[in-house]
């Protein structure tokens, strides 16, 4: 089955249909002591990080890592939940974050998503816009129980697709005193109508009519089917910048991690069906009076997702871009990401 390619450009989750290799995955492959252990950071020799989990209101347990910093003695902490990209895990993108902003002096929970990484949920590898949004108030929860964290002093980061999430978490969430987003996404914007709102009804038409035959199959063989393909094994050269981009992060040592949905067989086919009829980021402005940082690459391909939900969104809210930078600058470049900035707007909004 041939989903129609341009909603399936959807992110560069989906795109891989139509760049990738039919060829074996050529992942790398580690023994089982290496893989429990296995972050694309260094943690820092400021932070302590353990093993956490918590349920969501679904009754899903969450897996997340836990940081904070070695020095903050008995005072009760303000705290930030983090999750992203789309299809990225807690040993990735945001754990890095997490171990930065411990050290910043912030307790601060990584968490995998619902149905991948180390988080429950069957089957694997699928996402849901109502169910990943209520995953940060989740992470909510497990902050706000702490001893050592002061549960009016949450905040939240979002990374990539997450950051979709992140802010309708926090419009619904009225715990959440403050959002910060990096590299944003919304998902359900570009699964549903393509990059730049290109896809016409008749395209998106189409797809509905592949994913709901892709049904058919799945109840048939009792299995959800993944793609042929996802992101290609090898660069051929035609590729989409971004597509370039996204294999160098999750293709390669920089990034890759055995449980990344995005570094491996990709997400399941009929995964997108409930982002294309279920718009998140409706009640955006009722994110106000609380305070909205949006981060972007000025050279990234999701800018504008940023930039429109900065004219959507009633103050404050800031939009920051960083020169010269592409969407994947923001996963992992420490010195890229403005990550003074975000101490500051969430020391400042925090208390």
């Amino acid at each position: 089955m041939k989903i129609v390619t341009t909603v399936m450009a959807l992110s560069f989750l989906f795109i891989g249909q139509t760049f990738a290799q039919n060829k074996k995955s050529n992942q790398i492959t580690m023994n089982p002591t290496e893989q429990s252990e296995h972050y694309t950071f260094q943690l820092s020799n400021k932070v302590t990080r353990k093993a956490v989990t918590f349920k969501n209101r679904y009754g899903i347990t969450l897996s997340g890592d836990l940081y904070l910093p070695k020095n903050a003695g008995n005072e009760k902490l303000a705290a930030l939940a983090i999750s992203g990209p789309f299809g990225a895990v807690k040993e990735q993108s945001s754990g890095l974050y997490a171990n930065q902003m411990a050290e910043r002096g912030f307790a601060v929970v990584a968490f995998d998503p619902s149905y991948t990484g180390e988080s429950g949920g069957e089957p694997r590898d699928i996402a849901s816009p109502d169910i990943n949004t209520e995953d940060f108030s989740a992470a909510v929860d497990f902050l706000g129980l702490q001893n050592n964290v002061d549960r009016n002093k949450i905040g939240i980061i979002g990374i990539c697709g997450f950051g979709g999430m992140a802010l309708n978490a926090t419009a619904i969430d009225k715990r959440i005193k403050a959002v910060a987003t990096t590299s944003m996404y919304d998902m359900t914007r570009v699964i549903s109508k393509g990059y730049h709102d290109a896809v016409t009804l008749e395209q998106r038409t189409k797809t509905l009519e592949d994913l709901n035959q892709q049904r058919w199959k799945d109840a048939e063989t009792g299995k959800m089917e993944y793609p042929a393909s996802h992101l290609p094994e090898k660069l051929t050269g035609n590729e989409p910048q971004f597509v370039k981009d996204y294999f160098n992060y999750y293709k390669t040592e920089r990034g890759f991690h055995e449980r990344s949905v995005n570094s491996t067989k990709g997400w399941r086919l009929t995964s997108a069906l409930s982002f294309m009829n279920m718009p998140i980021l409706s009640y955006i402005k009722e994110i106000s009076p609380r305070p909205m940082l949006l981060v972007a690459g000025e050279n990234a391909h999701s800018k504008y997702f940023s930039e429109d939900i900065y004219k959507m969104a009633a103050e404050p809210k800031e939009l920051m871009i960083i020169p010269n930078a592409v969407h994947v600058d923001l996963y992992d470049r420490v010195e890229v990401i403005p990550f003074e900035k975000l101490d500051n707007f969430f020391r400042t909004h925090l208390k």
